[in-house]
């Protein structure tokens, strides 16, 4: 399946492999249950994004990331996750998939079962796994890290937490441009305001630059769920920045991201305890979404993330809307 960057930039196809991982476009519909404030709620299911029982941001990001660590000749990826990251067992499945080997280095985070099950996942995978319990551990480890999984004179293709890169978040520029699709083709109106879980920001720096180059003036609203990462306004549009010049040294003419400032909300908001604690209102909006649209969200982002959204529409922060939410959650 062709990339819609690559369509749209043709001079991408040589400069900037991508591999197809997933089925787009992605499902659009109204949420009608869930649109009793001021504005229409519409949902992007990108749950059912992804081939071999996975969905979701990650697989978007990794269509863009595993041709990359071929193209730079590497054979292990090195990442980063807290115990119970599905970014990081996302990353495993697919890079063996594709011949490459896995390196995790996990921090701490809340023991549930979900965490727990996640584990033996993990230790199923095949990934070697380094248990480096915080950020700080993580940063002094880094060259042991880089020197152990080095391949001859190749070191590691390092991938921070979630996929966060110039890199991964091409994979929600593509996103973006897909959307733009749908609303051409009258399949949904065009959203005022597109609303995502904020873990690592790659998903909404790939929207933001995506949404530029696409020529919609939907506004982006980042729904914070991380306290163990810097993630504010100018943390995010310095990454789609950085993405924005990736695509130019690549051959794309594409636009500045964030030059207006009201193109990017960030809030903090409902984040509760902090990463890996549910809240009792984030547990009300998932059961919500499961009962009256039949969505499967999960407590740490979606949840958080539609809860955000309803009490902002219920006080009319998006006007008469309409608002996209996008979910991003993909295991299945």
């Amino acid at each position: 399946m062709t990339s819609l960057l690559h369509e749209r930039f043709p001079d991408l196809r040589e400069n900037l492999p991508h591999v197809a991982l997933g089925t787009r476009p992605t499902p659009v519909r109204r949420l009608e249950a869930l649109s009793t404030g001021a504005a229409e709620i519409w949902l992007k299911d990108d749950g059912a994004f992804g081939d071999g029982g996975w969905g979701g941001n990650k697989v978007r990001k990794l269509e863009w990331l595993i041709p990359d660590a071929q193209r730079s000749g590497r054979r292990t990826i090195l990442t980063f996750g807290a115990l119970g990251t599905n970014w990081g067992l996302a990353a495993t499945l697919y890079a063996r998939d594709h011949g490459l080997r896995t390196a995790l280095a996990l921090v701490d985070q809340p023991v549930d079962d979900h965490v727990r099950a996640q584990l033996e996942r993990h230790r199923s995978s095949g990934a070697t796994l380094h248990f480096t319990h915080s950020k700080a551990r993580t940063v002094a480890m880094a060259p042991w890290l880089l020197a152990r999984h080095r391949t001859g004179f190749k070191p590691p293709y390092v991938v921070p937490a979630g996929g966060s890169s110039p890199v991964g978040a091409l994979g929600y520029v593509e996103a973006a441009l897909e959307l733009a699709g749908q609303v051409a083709d009258g399949v949904l109106p065009e959203p005022s305001h597109v609303v995502v879980p904020v873990g690592t920001g790659g998903t909404t720096a790939g929207l933001l630059l995506g949404l530029r180059i696409a020529g919609l003036r939907t506004r982006v609203v980042g729904v914070i769920v991380n306290d163990q990462l810097r993630l504010d306004h100018g943390q995010v549009t310095r990454l789609a920045r950085r993405t924005a010049d990736l695509l130019r040294s690549r051959g794309a003419d594409v636009p500045d991201p964030g030059a207006d400032p009201s193109d990017l909300l960030m809030t903090r908001d409902w984040l509760g305890e902090g990463y890996g604690h549910a809240t009792p209102t984030a547990l009300t909006a998932l059961a919500r979404a499961r009962d009256e649209e039949g969505l499967t969200l999960e407590p740490v982002y979606t949840a958080k993330a539609l809860d955000g959204l309803l009490q902002m529409d219920a006080d009319g922060r998006f006007g008469d809307g309409p608002v996209l939410f996008v979910n991003t959650n993909g295991p299945r």
